[in-house]
């Protein structure tokens, strides 16, 4: 174990030794106000979210932030989120995304889209979720950009140099797997139908056939045994768990489709996904020992009132956070109802990993770059003086009530009457789900075989 931190060292890098599990959900493309803005505009809660008055102006006309009327949007509605898009985006006091949506949607008649937002009837689990646990209010992600520097950086601690996605998102950046190997700390990396993006991101772990490390979230193999629901259930956590939401939509009778949040997935599924996350933890032997992280690779596009602040950071490219993206951190060691505004961002996870298993006896951690030497830790949110018991089920029953009636309507939805589209269609998928099916097609091609995550 390592030492305790030196009397005057700071005084909530003590809180995580509470922890022995720590679990990482990182979902696709919302913005914060986009998703948890409505916990200060609808329900009055001591967190910066929006205002009715917020609003971008474009051709002439003011477009107010509103509420969203479907869940679900099209891909013609998915905002642009590039580097160049977001530098557009952010100019004037963050007032160009309406001004970048209409350039980058045109088929969307109502530039005015990418100001709306969900609430709590929308997003019934985070609902419960922010009032049991903490919101963090200054998370940003690590990029003004595209999902995969975003990701790079979240266990990487840098990206690979562009701020946008290649094409076939494969990589070669150490990532902090690398130290959790070295001193021999357990992890395990979760996905749904596809490969694991740490496959993608660290060229190590490329073709590793470790039935130890990689398995899925919700299914057992013969060839890799318990998923990660199975593993929670019979305390059987890693010390360091990753989950990688299903980015690509195979509809209908088949796997159940997307759910990692980006446009056009649903937000619905996505909150399936944490309710049997959240449910599988909170009624696992481990839970008085664990911390969950949720939070989003980057804001996809969507509005956000606060400009990212200026970041520490090896390469001049870099020295500057992207827009916020919704984070919840949930521990019995929190407080009820906890607002978090420090300033933290997807380095933060690496930074809270390496001090909690990886610190050496000088109370250093390994060298991941300045970004993750600068970044806040997560320490500072577990401050209950005893770890809470679960929430009984019975006080999210309405979540699940909801959810499982979202659930029976698509289920009805397509069997009656809607089509579905043909995942083989490249016109049909988001530049995303093609990049994760390229990079798929390559690992496969390179000798992972079938059936490894």
């Amino acid at each position: 174990m390592p030492p305790p931190p030196a009397p005057d060292a700071d005084p909530t890098l003590r809180n995580l030794s509470r922890i022995d599990h720590i679990v990482v959900l990182m979902l696709e493309n919302r913005s914060f106000d986009h998703m948890l803005g409505y916990l200060k505009l609808e329900a009055g809660l001591p967190v910066d979210g929006l205002e009715r008055s917020m609003s971008n102006r474009h051709a002439g006309k003011t477009y107010r932030v509103h509420h969203l009327t479907s869940t679900k949007l099209t891909k013609e509605q998915d905002p642009g989120h590039s580097g160049a898009d977001v530098k557009e985006q952010l100019a004037s006091g963050n007032g160009g995304f309406v001004a970048n949506y209409a350039k980058h949607n045109p088929k969307d008649p109502n530039p005015g889209t990418v100001m709306g937002y969900y609430n709590g009837t929308d997003l019934p689990v985070y609902d419960h979720l922010v009032r049991e646990y903490a919101v963090c209010d200054r998370w940003f992600c690590s990029v003004p950009g595209a999902t995969w520097p975003n990701r790079l950086y979240s266990v990487c601690g840098k990206a690979a140099g562009s701020k946008d996605n290649k094409r076939q998102p494969l990589y070669a950046v150490p990532s902090f797997v690398r130290h959790l190997d070295r001193a021999k700390v357990s992890w395990r990396w979760y996905a749904h139908e596809y490969v694991a993006t740490l496959r993608m991101i660290d060229d190590k772990y490329r073709l590793s056939l470790s039935a130890t490390n990689f398995r899925y979230f919700d299914r057992r193999t013969a060839a890799l045994g318990r998923s990660f629901l199975e593993h929670a259930a019979a305390g059987q956590l890693a010390s360091v768990s990753w989950i990688d939401p299903n980015f690509v939509d195979f509809n209908l009778f088949g796997p159940a489709g997307s759910n990692d949040d980006h446009p056009p997935s649903d937000v619905k599924a996505g909150q399936k996904l944490v309710l049997s996350l959240y449910t599988a933890l909170a009624s696992s032997p481990k839970w008085a020992k664990t911390l969950l992280v949720i939070t989003y690779d980057e804001h996809g596009g969507f509005f956000d009132h606060v400009g990212p602040p200026a970041a520490k950071d090896d390469s001049p490219a870099f020295r500057s956070y992207g827009p916020r993206v919704p984070s919840l951190v949930i521990s019995p060691w929190i407080p009820r109802g906890s607002v978090s505004s420090e300033v933290f961002d997807h380095t933060s996870i690496i930074k809270t990993i390496l001090l909690r298993f990886c610190r050496r006896a000088d109370g250093s951690i390994p060298d991941m770059g300045a970004r993750v030497a600068n970044a806040n830790h997560l320490g500072s949110t577990l401050t209950q003086a005893t770890p809470r018991p679960p929430t009984p089920a019975r006080a999210y029953r309405p979540a699940v009530d909801k959810i499982t009636s979202w659930r029976s309507d698509v289920f009805r939805s397509r069997v009656l009457m809607d089509s579905v589209s043909d995942p083989a269609d490249p016109l049909e998928l988001t530049d995303l789900q093609q990049q994760v099916l390229a990079a798929k097609a390559k690992a496969r091609a390179s000798g992972l075989p079938e059936g490894q995550p």
